[in-house]
């Protein structure tokens, strides 16, 4: 029997996923790696420590098959962060700066200053935040010795975590990337399917650091050295993460949409082969590409805090051991009793963009109990994706075709229901909430040419619960106004 691998890094831990070719799971395996904070506002990864659970994950999901029966592997990973090695020995010359760092705030907003917000917007559909990979790379050439001196001596080479990892499985043959990573840094133009001088030039960034564009599909590399894998196992298939749980959500439709309740919470709604550039502080990005004349793009809106407010909650606060727990406590009182939650811990995303925000509890009284407390922060979760699925419909000029969730949080029912009740329509969630990883074997095989087109990966799609809105119009405009309040007072 044949299988396919994936490998999904994320923000907080690496999965790797295996599967026959009838995506029936074989094995899966995760490993969380440290996360740094060097100041306030910093946030950074050890490449040495992602790599290492990329091992360890590969590892065990093969251990107990014949590894040579791998047909294809396929990546995944979290996007904007921004990585820098040695092409020569492969060694990581910095800590990653990681889609989570602030860092670079000034610098944007002396970008802004310059006029060259719609600059941006209208070549790259995104927005000047230092979500993005580019100011952190002109940050890092900057102030990172290490990094200025690989490039004056030709060595260095930057790329998202997906760049990283094809390069470290196959002993450093190739610098690549493909365009669902690539229009994640404000250095990749839309229509022109290319990094972009005059981006480049505008954030003080060398347009030769970056990596070759390829297609999403399609053999990028073979493994040479990658330990416990053969060598020569062809890697076929490379997506964002956002972009493949869209795929393993098969949201293969222009109007179809999910919402990936991951370490931050993210909505991807379909849009064909159009971008269309939003008028609501949206992201417009590639969907994926699966030729040079064949791309599918997606308007995107990002919470920063989902997962991790509850990861807050278990240790900053030390309400619960252990995150499920928050289900059990937030459930035990009817309501949040007026209390609410702006989960601004890295600052706020879609659609207000205010990199500097602070998280805010709002409405606490001698009556709040722990109880309440963290069923606000549930409906802070569900509010952020409220408004950004409000901005998405006006944005397309229609209702989606559907709503599909996924990720580590979807599996909370509270959550679900909340985020129901707010957003005023059902939820799907299918029986395999780890998406993204589906995503990636899926891409994998288009890739390796096990399916011939999309409509397969549609057949796959298996739903686990619906979720139904419980609550009145009324009441369900009674708790968004209680949170636009709170959202106004913040953004002034």
């Amino acid at each position: 029997m044949d299988y396919i691998l994936a490998v999904d890094q994320g923000t907080t831990g690496t999965t790797a996923l295996l599967m026959d070719l009838n995506l029936n799971q074989i094995s899966e395996a995760t490993v969380e790696f440290e996360q740094y904070f060097p100041k306030p506002g910093w946030v950074e990864h050890d490449l040495s420590d992602i790599w290492n659970t990329v091992i360890q994950t590969v590892r065990e999901v093969t251990k107990h098959v014949d590894p040579r029966k791998i047909t294809a592997i396929g990546i995944t990973n979290q996007r904007e962060t921004v990585c820098f090695w040695d092409r020569k020995t492969m060694e990581p010359l910095a800590r990653a700066i990681v889609w989570q760092d602030r860092r670079t705030a000034r610098e944007c907003e002396a970008l802004r200053k310059k006029g060259l917000e719609s600059f941006f917007h209208e070549k790259t559909g995104l927005v000047l935040d230092p979500y993005f990979s580019g100011t952190k790379v002109a940050w890092a050439l900057e102030n990172w010795p290490s990094v200025k001196s690989a490039y004056r001596s030709g060595r260095l080479a930057v790329g998202t975590i997906d760049s990283f990892l094809v390069a470290k499985m196959s002993a450093g043959a190739v610098h690549v990337t493909e365009p669902s990573n690539a229009s994640r840094t404000l250095c990749f133009h839309l229509k022109k399917h290319e990094f972009d001088e005059s981006l480049c030039q505008h954030l003080n960034v060398p347009l030769d650091v970056w990596p070759e564009v390829c297609t999403s599909v399609g053999t990028f590399a073979v493994t040479k050295g990658f330990h416990s894998v053969p060598d020569g196992i062809p890697i076929t298939g490379i997506l964002g993460d956002q972009q493949s749980a869209l795929l393993g959500q098969a949201c293969i439709k222009e109007g179809s949409a999910k919402c990936t309740y991951g370490t931050g919470a993210f909505l991807l709604l379909n849009t064909g082969r159009k971008p269309i550039l939003s008028t609501h502080r949206l992201i417009t990005t590639v969907a994926w590409a699966l030729k040079p004349d064949d791309y599918t793009y997606a308007l995107e809106g990002s919470a920063f805090i989902c997962g991790a407010a509850v990861q807050w909650v278990r240790d900053g606060l030390k309400f619960i051991q252990d995150s499920h727990e928050i289900e059990t406590l937030a459930g035990s009182v009817e309501s949040s009793d007026g209390v609410v939650f702006v989960a601004a811990l890295t600052g706020l995303g879609a659609p207000y963009w205010v990199p500097n925000a602070t998280g805010t509890f709002t409405g606490i009284t001698r009556g709040t109990t722990r109880a309440h407390m963290a069923r606000a922060v549930l409906e802070g979760i569900a509010f952020q994706n409220a408004d950004i699925l409000q901005a998405m419909q006006k944005d397309l000029g229609k209702p989606f075709i559907s709503l599909n969730v996924d990720g580590g949080a979807s599996a909370n029912d509270l959550l679900m229901q909340i985020q129901a009740n707010i957003l005023g329509v059902g939820l799907n969630r299918p029986t395999h909430i780890e998406t993204t990883s589906l995503g990636a074997i899926f891409a994998a095989g288009l890739g390796a040419g096990i399916w011939t087109d999309l409509s397969e990966i549609e057949t796959t799609w298996k739903k686990d619960k619906s979720f139904e809105p419980q609550i009145s119009s009324q009441a369900r405009e009674a708790m968004l106004e209680r949170w636009h309040t709170t959202i106004e007072q913040i953004i002034r």
